[in-house]
């Protein structure tokens, strides 16, 4: 009998205290009007939602028109997806070797020529406004150079 005694009490028969009733416990651990406090509980969806979400998704295909879909010249200030939007349109072109393209993209991107274009190039950062004439540098370099013959491969 006093075997099973020590197996009831002792390190096994610690009970926690807790400073909430056991009547608090018994709620949602998060409450209903305060954001998810985690990743997990933010991203959790019930199997119907996740289903739908499922057949709903559509991939995103780039086929080398990337700047097709870009209006210019942007007249508000672009978020951040924005901007990165053109600059993989003009990396896009100089990628596949339209520079001409590429250089006639980044000029209509900064508003240049373009009298009704906002100045100071509508909203585009300092940040991608730099990188934006990186590339049209790049692209009238490469267009005024001389073209490539079948099979030659480009140095530099």
């Amino acid at each position: 009998m006093a075997d099973e005694d020590a197996f009831t009490s002792g390190l096994f028969g610690i009970s926690l205290s807790d400073s909430e009733s056991e009547n608090d416990t018994t709620q949602s651990p998060i409450p209903q009007n305060d954001p998810p406090s985690s990743r997990a509980d933010r991203t959790a969806l019930s199997e119907p939602a996740f289903q739908a979400l499922k057949s709903s998704y559509r991939p995103k295909v780039e086929n080398g028109e990337i700047h097709s879909t870009i209006t210019l010249p942007p007249s508000a200030a672009l978020t951040k997806p924005e901007a990165q939007d053109l600059l993989h349109a003009v990396e896009e072109l100089y990628f596949f070797r339209r520079y001409k393209e590429g250089a006639e993209f980044v000029r209509r991107a900064l508003g240049e020529g373009d009298e009704a274009a906002v100045t100071s190039s509508g909203g585009v950062d300092g940040e991608t406004r730099s990188l934006l004439r990186q590339y049209l540098g790049r692209c009238e370099a490469r267009a005024q150079s001389k073209p490539l013959a079948q099979g030659e491969v480009e140095r530099g």
